[in-house]
């Protein structure tokens, strides 16, 4: 096999490398210690930080990118190597053949027949319309009247083999943190929810289709979980490409003041007054006229869809940042005023040092609240533009894709539910964890939440 690096594993690995960096530089710090300890120290927060680390565990294993290499044939030299144009990941590895479970068109939740009739042929030869099998789905059957029974017996084996797993996963866990005060039992009840959940789907989706396939004929569930990494990576570039443009400006417009707050003003008050939507999406086709006229450059076509996929990142970040400004640029206005920062200007201390040792540390909950909110919010975003046919590709996987398939498939009869449904639950789990833990880093992070806790 050849390994394939696109932009975005690096960039994905560059974050998980980031994250796992500043837990560990946590220690250093005690008073921020405490802080996320509060954050920790809830169930809901334990809970939502597992949920989310799912994710990224998920997306990361996606990352991890490689061409088979194909037979040789008769008359290629020896030292002559070709690879296949499809492009696999770890992920696909651990799914087994999921993504290879092909069907003719639609076909709903645990069925054995297709959704839609076609023309077959009966047993004396006749012309009839039915609906035929699957092609792939309840094989194993003798009758088809054993599906019901089937699907339980297999249930429960999932579930058997998910609470091994998770023993195995937890059991060092727990030796290591047994005498923790942190409620680390809710974290591990969630990592085996979450494991006896995917042990389950995943076994089950290999005897059956359980959310139904698309009209290509594809396996629903493969193209949600696929979808995973698209949401994760969205969310979080366009978020951090966006946070060091609005700290710039908005400290310096709020420190400075003068003609440098009237120009930060008149950038983000020029930028808020263009409707983002028509923004995005002429930066998005200028950027697709550039691969289309340069398709030397990317090796296959998965390549294509990555350099669409970061460039919208990267146009989202830039074209984010004005509420934040406005944010850090109230705030800083307030902290230079206070009695240490006049204090130490009187003696002498440089703006830089100020700015760094004072204003960005009493700002930092503004940050934090902002790039988990902003996350949920560029998640969903990601959707809308797929809506109008301006966000990702359609040769990646995204929940914004299939949500824009759907809205022609609802309005069918009877409609087919399966492919909004799975989008929409993954999408809903990954946004409500993200909300509700800010709502905690705020309580945690906030002075003015602090300060009433305190007095209360």
């Amino acid at each position: 096999m050849k390994f394939l690096l696109l932009w975005s594993d690096v960039l994905i690995f560059m974050l998980v490398i980031a994250l796992v960096s500043f837990f560990y530089t946590l220690r250093n710090d005690p008073q921020l210690s405490a802080r996320w300890r509060q954050v920790f120290g809830n169930r809901l927060g334990m809970i939502s930080f597992v949920i989310m680390a799912c994710y990224i565990a998920v997306a990361l294993l996606d990352s991890v990118h490689f061409r088979y290499a194909l037979d040789r044939v008769e008359g290629q030299s020896s030292d002559m190597v070709s690879y296949d144009n499809r492009v696999h990941s770890l992920l696909d590895l651990g799914m087994g053949n999921m993504g290879e479970l092909h069907e003719r068109t639609y076909s709903a939740p645990f069925a054995l027949i297709s959704f839609e009739k076609q023309n077959m042929k009966d047993a004396n030869g006749n012309d009839i319309r039915d609906f035929p099998p699957l092609l792939h789905a309840g094989k194993h059957l003798a009758q088809p009247s054993d599906r019901g029974q089937d699907i339980l017996q297999q249930t429960l084996l999932a579930l058997f083999v998910g609470l091994l797993i998770s023993l195995v996963v937890i059991a060092p866990q727990w030796w290591w943190l047994r005498h923790s005060s942190l409620p680390w039992h809710a974290a591990w009840a969630t990592q085996a929810a979450v494991i006896c959940l995917f042990s389950w789907a995943l076994h089950l989706n290999s005897l059956y289709h359980v959310l139904g396939t698309d009209l290509g004929g594809a396996d629903v569930l493969y193209k949600t979980i696929k979808g995973i990494r698209t949401g994760v990576l969205l969310g979080t570039l366009a978020t951090l490409i966006m946070l060091p443009i609005a700290v710039t400006l908005g400290v310096a417009a709020g420190y400075y003041r003068g003609w440098v707050d009237d120009a930060v003003q008149y950038l983000y008050t020029t930028l808020s007054s263009i409707p983002g939507i028509l923004l995005i999406a002429a930066s998005v086709l200028l950027f697709q006229v550039y691969i289309d006229i340069n398709p030397d450059i990317f090796e296959v076509g998965l390549q294509k869809a990555d350099a669409r996929f970061v460039a919208l990142c990267f146009i989202l970040g830039v074209t984010s940042w004005s509420s934040l400004c406005r944010l850090m640029r109230a705030e800083t206005l307030k902290i230079s005023q206070l009695g240490y920062v006049q204090a130490a200007r009187a003696f002498g201390v440089s703006n830089p040092r100020i700015i760094i040792r004072h204003i960005l540390p009493n700002t930092v909950h503004i940050l934090l609240i902002t790039f988990v909110l902003d996350f949920s919010a560029l998640v969903l975003a990601e959707a809308v533009l797929s809506y109008i046919g301006v966000g990702i590709d359609s040769s990646m996987a995204s929940w914004g894709n299939m949500i824009n398939g759907a809205r022609s498939e609802l309005s069918r009869e009877p409609a087919i539910w399966w492919t909004l449904i799975g989008a929409f639950f993954f999408m809903f789990v990954l946004v409500l964890s993200a909300n509700l833990f800010s709502d905690l880093v705020r309580d945690a992070f906030d002075p003015r939440t602090t300060t009433g806790k305190a007095k209360a």
